[in-house]
């Protein structure tokens, strides 16, 4: 998990859409960026959750965030958001108390469950 750079709050890594990347290849790349991780990232999401984004100016959007699963090979010493997140490890269980999002942390205990 990250902390979101704003309210400091424990989040997935995620971005806004890009043309030229796949969902899942845009997955990777901002768990790259936000958290310095790399690994090998799933095409198919694992499910996905809704949020409210605020933008600058006091606008609020729903965002709709597809979860992809990144099965990580290493998390490097340096990254481009070092500076403005903090990482830290968790179980799904673990981080579904740490998220503030209802739909996320019924997914992250949805993949908790033994019988998935």
């Amino acid at each position: 998990m990250v902390t979101s750079r704003e309210t400091k709050r424990w989040v997935l890594p995620k971005g806004w859409a890009e043309p030229d990347l796949a969902p899942h290849e845009l997955a990777a790349k901002e768990a790259f960026e936000e958290a310095g991780l790399i690994g090998t990232v799933e095409e198919e999401p694992a499910g996905s959750y809704q949020y409210n984004k605020r933008l600058p100016g006091g606008r609020v959007v729903l965002c709709e965030v597809g979860v992809f699963p990144l099965w990580v090979e290493r998390q490097l010493k340096k990254w481009p958001e070092r500076k403005q997140r903090k990482t830290r490890w968790f179980t799904f269980g673990q981080a579904a108390l740490a998220v503030e999002e209802g739909d996320l942390a019924i997914l992250l205990l949805r993949l908790a469950a033994p019988d998935r």
